[in-house]
């Protein structure tokens, strides 16, 4: 789960992209990176294998500093999608406190992209995690291509629990912004109960997610350009 160090006042958050391969994860982050201000944003790291556009990770560190001192690292991941990396997504998956599913929209991919998300329900068991209270979000990407199944078309995703879904093009930038700030409220939320981000912290919601996007790009997005920030 989250990183703490109490005497330096650090939060270290992980997200991790999962779903089955080629359903846009490593374009989501991609996109991520182009739109965060360059003096903010970190190194990204792909490795393009020829069964694979992913074969480990991309890593994304977004730093700032709350008004109180607080100190967050922001910490984004993909998964490798191959079938053959199951080891490497399990392993991933450690200590993550937040998860984006990117599920490929065209009915078609129905059946591969409930394969990955039960994968990934087994995986978060395996690390001892809860599904019932880790932060979930279902980007339905590519709803751009023909025969593609709307937010209500999802029951077979949500016979355990019930994410938000977020549609997206991923690969013209929509959806992208909104899937992570939805993520990362409900990552708010659930730091804020475990470990009393507004209480003990001085770090409320409004300025957590305030300084996180308010060095990233927001026009053309569903959300206001000037992220609210206390």
């Amino acid at each position: 789960m989250v990183q703490i160090n109490q005497q330096a006042r650090e939060l270290a958050v992980k997200v991790v992209y999962y779903g089955p391969a080629l359903s846009g994860k490593t374009t989501n982050l991609q996109a991520l990176h182009q739109k965060i201000a360059p003096e903010l944003r970190g190194r990204l790291m792909t490795l393009d294998t020829k069964d694979d556009r992913t074969l480990f990770f991309d890593m994304m560190p977004v730093w700032f500093r709350s008004a109180a001192g607080v100190k967050v690292k922001l910490r984004l991941y993909t998964v490798p999608g191959q079938v053959i990396h199951e080891s490497t997504r399990r392993i991933v998956l450690q200590g993550t406190d937040a998860i984006a599913f990117v599920a490929d929209a065209r009915r078609a991919e129905a059946a591969a992209t409930l394969a990955y998300w039960n994968n990934m329900l087994r995986n978060l068991e395996a690390n001892g995690l809860d599904v019932r209270t880790l932060p979930i979000v279902v980007q339905l990407n590519k709803r751009d291509l023909p025969e593609v199944r709307g937010d209500d078309e999802l029951a077979d995703l949500r016979k355990v629990i019930q994410p938000p879904v977020v549609p997206a093009v991923a690969i013209r930038g929509e959806g992208v912004v909104e899937t992570l700030w939805t993520l990362l409220s409900l990552t708010y939320r659930n730091l804020d109960r475990s470990l009393g981000l507004g209480a003990r912290w001085k770090l409320d919601e409004a300025e957590f997610l305030g300084r996180i996007f308010e060095k990233i790009d927001l026009r053309g997005t569903r959300l206001p350009e000037e992220a609210p920030a206390r």
